[in-house]
């Protein structure tokens, strides 16, 4: 606390101390003016409704963002590289892939987090308004992020990848929607390297060049990935290629691979798995003699545990085969850093846990 020299009636007297106890008020001003535009524009939609109402709470809300900034905004000196935010770790996998280091890549959600349930905090839409790039998944994933990202299209440059494929390779999910776990096909997925290194260009034209060629030469590794999963998974015999998950989240990696896949849930962790649903994967599970079932890095256990536990009590021993990266990577320097060490390793656990003689993988 900053205390300036005052006179006989205790007036605070001009001079340098002046000056800071100026400058400290406008800050914290500055800050105030900032959280409450920022509460103003996540809470416009749920308090005024719709319509104009909501569209003028909006258009006031962002103003005040732009205006004010948050306190400290743009932190340390930057380098001068672009700055891109990706929503996922998947995508922001990608984009590292294809931009190296011509770009800052910020990731929004941090590993280990379920995409289906994130939800955003005001920080989170400065860090959105403040990129030269967006760069989201698609496909309805981000599913509480969804209106942010639109109110985002207009005023910053944004691609959602997945809605760049060819809409004949998607998958149907539940409410009419496409399922949007579309990079568990590796040859699907080398299709979405091409619209990053576009929305790259448009930001970092000098680099147009080196974006295209990095995407041409990630595509081509995902499709000697492709190959290589194809090779491994068909190594299991097909009465226990059967893939059972916490949620359904592998129905691409079953069409491109041949192996059928079942989850608790459905392709949204969102949705909750009911007792008959657990009833009826112990029939199969049972009755199909399956040896092992999966977790994921990003879904809760509870559902495999409940499983597990009523194969049990039918007499069938069901290993559990380890835990599979599904929504999200894994850390910094572990077996799950990038999308392609989290295929190779999820391959190597579902190998291991279907082979015959399974030993359980630890989770």
């Amino acid at each position: 606390m900053v205390n300036a020299p005052v006179d006989r009636r205790g007036r605070a007297l001009p001079g340098p101390w002046t000056g800071q106890i100026v400058q400290a008020a406008a800050k914290r001003l500055r800050s105030s003016m900032f959280l409450m535009a920022q509460k103003m524009f996540f809470d416009a939609p749920k308090i005024l409704g719709s319509g104009c109402l909501i569209r003028g709470a909006i258009a006031l809300g962002w103003a005040a963002l732009a205006g004010c900034g948050p306190p400290d905004a743009g932190g340390p000196p930057g380098d001068g590289r672009p700055r891109v935010v990706a929503t996922t770790t998947v995508v922001a996998d990608l984009v590292r892939q294809v931009a190296g280091e011509r770009v800052v890549v910020e990731c929004l959600m941090p590993p280990g987090i379920d995409p289906h349930s994130y939800k955003a905090t005001p920080r989170d839409a400065d860090r959105l308004l403040r990129a030269d790039l967006v760069v989201a998944s698609g496909l309805h994933l981000e599913g509480r992020l969804a209106a942010l990202l639109e109110r985002l299209a207009d005023r910053v440059p944004f691609v959602a990848v997945a809605d760049r494929l060819p809409p004949d390779r998607l998958l149907e999910a539940d409410g009419g929607l496409s399922d949007p776990h579309v990079w568990f096909d590796a040859a699907l997925w080398s299709q979405a390297a091409a619209p990053v290194a576009a929305a790259l260009a448009g930001i970092d034209p000098d680099a147009a060049v080196a974006y295209e060629t990095a995407a041409e030469a990630y595509a081509a590794r995902l499709h000697e990935l492709d190959a290589a999963i194809r090779q491994r998974i068909a190594s299991i015999p097909a009465e226990r290629r059967v893939l059972v998950t916490a949620h359904d989240a592998f129905r691409y990696f079953g069409r491109a691979y041949g192996i059928e896949v079942v989850g608790v849930q459905g392709t949204n962790t969102t949705s909750e798995a009911g007792l008959a649903d657990v009833n009826r994967l112990v029939e199969l599970v049972v009755s199909r003699k399956i040896p092992a079932v999966f977790v994921e890095t990003s879904v809760a256990d509870r559902n495999v545990t409940a499983l597990i536990e009523g194969a049990a009590a039918r007499g069938h021993r069901l290993a559990l085969g380890g835990r599979l990266y599904s929504d999200s990577l894994g850390q910094s320097g572990g077996d799950g850093e990038t999308l392609e060490a989290a295929l190779e390793a999820n391959v190597a656990r579902i190998v291991a846990g279907l082979a015959p003689g399974p030993e359980a993988v630890s989770p």
